[in-house]
């Protein structure tokens, strides 16, 4: 298991090594932006579907909705190069708004962005799988098992670290924003200066209207319908500034530097394929096995529509030449890793979130390779299944999106407008601050309106496709996490001392030790001799007479080798140890409830894994029973056998065995330490954490 652990992660990073994890511009940009840039491939199309319902007179309204996208996303991209100014600390919108408008509304833009990271994934994949399937067939036919495979794919390469991860995606990343640009550039070329006529493989094709004659109200929910969904191509903007921390110093201006050059490729990249996309009359109906006529006649349920971005390729520099398919692989490849922007947002906020105790403290906890490894695992768990329950359809999954975006842009807009009217209220003297923080607070102000302007529209235009769920999603994370607030709360108060108490009372009340035993032997004598070593009040002996006569026969020996040590026999009746010797405890727990019963267990350590299927495992199910009664401790007392030398000897040849946290508790490269008499609540008999197993003798 270790040494699988090593192939697909790599070694444990010491904790003193973070630094050298933080990320340069170059790779921060694919490992934050990939889901902006990646959105280019199919916001496009997002578009020309919802105005194909009212057919291709609806077409010339894309320029408009072109324009307004462009728009909205320069204003939240500058908005947000001020936000990492101000809050370097990572957070993004979280940070903002808990800081701005108090703990509920922060949770609230919590959830959205949690939500909106397990959706970014479910989406980016299940658009890879959708472009890679027109040239796959075996992976159209098992998109869901395909989706998975890409996920968990997705999953090991960021346990192996944000560095590691990010070096690796660059290529691509950088890939497909060449190819992109180069065929806007060609095509451009083409049809400015050569005067050549592009034609993409469906301009030929007619699109029977679903709606016509369409009044002008319902046109305009259409246009807006349209617009919020061509918004999918904003989604991963906030992650840079969740990410901050992730960058190499100084933070705040490289992250802020990273956002610029990403939002000036995303919309370059998008205003290009858009307006290929129109002057080659690449055509796309919502349901084109109905709608999408070829020479008069229904396409069929076997046609599959190619994605804007692939027909403008074809158009561009002709199906099946090279320049196409290098588009088409970078496509393809850049949609799976647009999950990546998730893999680095969700388990950054989430480490925040558990920090605040809002999410289990485990989130806030760096793997073996410095990076948030359960955050990663909890995301994959979530977008797995997400991407079950939809079947990979993309189609399905991308109505559920961007409203999580659009309620975090609003609230750390608005949050943000709170931070400079504070900012003002503070500086009175320096005039050119203050001219700075009065255009800030305008821009930020603007963006508050435009983006609560579009999460209404989003709201009212994708509520009964699915933006429901988005919601219900949030809602779920926030109640969630209060509860777990709560939780956390309840516990701190339960174990808080009392604050009117000068001095803690440390003194002890008696205890009572109780060893267990099966047999006379050198395990045995071990505990005997550490119960001894206490000097408890009372100390007794126990064994649970399974076998009557093995009972008999141990208490004549015992008798034999005068131990001191009285020797108590529990029956049991149905050969079973935990329930006897559990309600003896806490039958003895309840005759003196002013004192502590001690437990003390001796334990074989093992160091073959096939020597701890042939030992049971009571001691453990002893242990799990007695930690949850009131007053009782549980200590083992291990004996090593000649096997957990050898453990020990590989455990110091190959660091990579042991424990599992070893870094983050700060054992790696300390010298080994040898085993004493005694163990205590069962951590001891570990040898510096490695894969050696105990059970009870």
């Amino acid at each position: 298991m270790a040494v699988t652990k090593r192939v697909l992660l790599g070694r444990a990073l010491r904790s003193d090594t973070l630094r050298e994890t933080l990320l340069p511009k170059r790779i921060a940009l694919p490992v934050f932006a990939s889901d902006p840039l990646s959105s280019v491939a199919y916001a496009p199309g997002e578009v020309l579907l919802i105005l194909s319902i009212a057919g291709l007179s609806a077409y010339h309204h894309s320029g408009w909705i072109t324009l307004a996208i462009l728009l909205l996303m320069v204003t939240v991209v500058a908005s947000y190069m001020q936000t990492v100014r101000a809050y370097p600390g990572g957070g993004g919108a979280y940070a903002v708004v808990s800081s701005n408008f108090g703990r509920r509304a922060g949770l609230t833009v919590g959830s959205a962005l949690l939500v909106d990271y397990v959706l970014t994934v479910a989406v980016s994949v299940a658009a890879g799988i959708d472009n890679l399937g027109a040239a796959v067939g075996l992976v159209k036919d098992h998109a869901v098992l395909s989706a998975f495979v890409v996920v968990v794919v997705l999953m090991l390469l960021n346990l192996r670290g944000v560095k590691e991860s990010g070096t690796l995606f660059a290529i691509p990343t950088y890939a497909f924003v060449v190819c992109v640009l180069g065929t806007v550039a060609w095509g451009a070329f083409r049809g400015l200066v050569l005067d050549d006529r592009m034609r993409a493989p469906t301009a030929d094709f007619e699109i029977l209207p679903e709606q016509t004659n369409l009044s002008a109200f319902a046109m305009g929910f259409l246009l807006l319908r349209a617009f919020s969904s061509g918004c999918a191509a904003l989604t991963g903007v906030e992650a840079i500034s969740n990410g901050v921390p992730a960058f190499r110093e100084p933070k705040e201006r490289n992250a802020a530097v990273t956002l610029l050059i990403m939002g000036t490729l995303a919309t370059t990249m998008f205003l290009g394929v858009m307006t290929l996309a129109l002057t080659t009359h690449v055509h796309m109906a919502e349901n084109p096995a109905v709608d999408l006529l070829i020479d008069g006649q229904p396409a069929g349920s076997g046609y599959h529509q190619e994605p804007v971005i692939a027909q403008v390729g074809a158009a561009v520099f002709g199906g099946g030449s090279l320049p196409f398919y290098l588009l088409a692989a970078a496509t393809a490849l850049v949609l799976f890793l647009a999950a990546n922007t998730a893999y680095n947002g969700f388990p950054v906020l989430g480490s925040i979130l558990a920090q605040d105790r809002y999410l289990p403290r485990q989130l806030h906890t760096r793997g073996d390779r410095l990076a948030f490894s359960n955050g990663i695992v909890f995301l994959t768990l979530l977008a797995a299944l997400l991407v079950a329950a939809f079947d990979a359809n993309v189609n399905q999954l991308i109505q559920l999106y961007i409203v999580g975006v659009f309620v975090s842009f609003t609230f750390s807009q608005s949050g943000m407008v709170r931070h400079w009217n504070r900012l003002l209220t503070a500086e009175t003297e320096d005039r050119a601050a203050r001219r700075r923080m009065h255009r800030a607070r305008a821009l930020n102000a603007f963006g508050a309106g435009l983006c609560a302007l579009v999460l209404v529209i989003v709201v009212l235009t994708k509520f009964t496709q699915g933006a429901w769920v988005s919601l219900v999603g949030m809602v779920l994370f926030y109640s969630l996490m209060t509860a777990i607030r709560r939780h956390y709360d309840r516990v701190a108060e339960e174990i808080a001392l009392d604050p009117n108490e000068k001095r803690p009372d440390l003194r002890a009340s008696q205890v009572h030790a109780v060893v267990l035993v099966s047999k006379i032997h050198k395990p045995t004598l071990r505990a005997l001799s550490y119960a001894k070593l206490l000097r408890a009040d009372s100390l007794v002996a126990v064994t649970i007479a399974v076998d009557p006569e093995e009972a008999r026969a141990l208490k004549a020996e015992w008798r034999r080798w005068d131990l001191e040590v009285p020797l108590k026999v529990l029956e049991a009746p149905y050969r079973e140890i935990t329930h006897p010797f559990v309600a003896y405890v806490k039958a003895l727990r309840r005759k003196h409830p002013n004192d502590v019963v001690s437990v003390i267990i001796p334990e074989y350590v093992v160091g073959r894994w096939y020597e701890a299927v042939l030992h049971n495992q009571s001691a453990l199910r002893l242990k799990g029973r007695l930690l949850l009664t009131p007053g009782v401790t549980v200590t083992s007392v291990p004996w090593q056998l000649s096997s957990a030398e050898a453990a020990r000897a590989r455990a110091k040849r190959r660091p990579e065995l042991r424990a599992p946290g070893a870094v983050r508790r700060g054992w790696q490269h300390r010298p080994h330490l040898h085993h004493g008499n005694h163990g205590n609540n069962g951590n001891h008999g570990n040898n510096g954490g490695s894969n050696e197993h105990r059970d009870r003798p």
